[in-house]
């Protein structure tokens, strides 16, 4: 397969213009931080390593359309922890870049080992996915459990309930080159930090001109669509896993999404946290980074190293 060179965007001057936004989103990234690019099986991925060297490792995931950047608001009580790893989607709007397409699950969980390997992380580590990358995260937990230290899932895609028709209706619907279509699904998606004043306002604006910008800057690129987990497939997630929604979710019932955890898969520990919906990590930045470090910690999760998985 051969791409040009521009490849993964529409040409070079949308290159160009993307990067130009993404380098001054990354200038506000409030921790010293050293970027890392890893060859994988499905292409080039760029990794945004901070915290100290040697302390127990945190793998991030983001959410779709999105980058490393989204884990802004939590990484400065993260980093003070662990040594963290926000990876930008070898699938999505960052600086990876795809070599081929992911099929299915398997193929994201051998990514996500090839990244851990390439890292040089030897032990088992601690993994937390955002929407999208919730899924990408159950799958590679699914797969590779001996190499999970603590399995946290944000607002997981699809993985307990399937994501609801009005959600998608609306998403599909930002394909068109309409920013209003755009502000309208971030406002709704992230209303309870557009809530939050004049800030909050800004802030969700600001994500809302990000996701234009991506999807008319990127060429389009098959995406493998994410699975609703049977009940053994929950039942065979690590202990422990952490599952964390906001109240006011907007892919789903939260409050089913727990229900149906509790009753199959009693192992995993849930979280409801309010005034949030799919903006968890967004809206209730602080409470969120508490509440992971806490469990990471007193869970046993990720509090120390560990001797190398075999």
């Amino acid at each position: 397969m051969s791409f040009p060179a521009f490849h993964p965007f529409r040409s070079a001057e949308a290159r160009a213009r993307f990067l130009a936004r993404y380098d001054e989103r990354a200038a506000r990234w409030p921790v010293p931080c050293e970027g890392r690019e890893v060859d994988t099986s499905l292409g080039r991925t760029f990794v945004r390593v901070s915290g100290r060297a040697g302390a127990p490792p945190l793998v991030l995931l983001h959410g779709v359309s999105g980058s490393s950047l989204q884990w802004g608001p939590n990484i400065a009580r993260l980093a003070e922890r662990f040594e963290v790893f926000a990876v930008d989607g070898i699938h999505d709007c960052g600086r990876s870049v795809y070599s081929r397409p992911a099929k299915d699950g398997a193929d994201y969980a051998k990514w996500v080992d090839e990244v851990a390997t390439g890292l040089g992380i030897r032990s088992d580590f601690a993994l937390a996915g955002l929407s999208y990358g919730g899924w990408i995260a159950s799958q590679y937990g699914l797969r590779y459990p001996q190499r999970v230290r603590g399995l946290v899932l944000v607002a997981p895609a699809n993985t307990v309930l399937p994501i609801l028709g009005k959600w998608m209706a609306r998403a599909i619907l930002t394909a068109l080159p309409i920013p209003w279509l755009t502000r309208s699904f971030m406002q709704w998606m992230l209303a309870d930090t557009a809530a939050q004043g004049e800030v909050g306002r800004k802030l969700v604006e600001e994500v809302s001109g990000d996701s234009y910008l991506a999807a008319r800057s990127f060429a389009w690129k098959p995406m493998t669509q994410p699975t609703v987990l049977g009940d053994e497939e929950l039942q065979a997630l690590p202990r422990p896993t952490y599952l964390i929604v906001g109240e006011n979710e907007t892919i789903y019932s939260a409050k089913d999404a727990i229900a149906r955890v509790k009753r199959v898969a009693p192992h995993i520990q849930t979280e409801l946290v309010p005034n949030a919906g799919h903006d968890v990590t967004l809206a209730q930045a602080d409470h969120f980074n508490t509440l992971l470090l806490s469990w990471l910690g007193e869970g046993g999760a990720a509090a120390t190293a560990t001797e190398p998985a075999g």
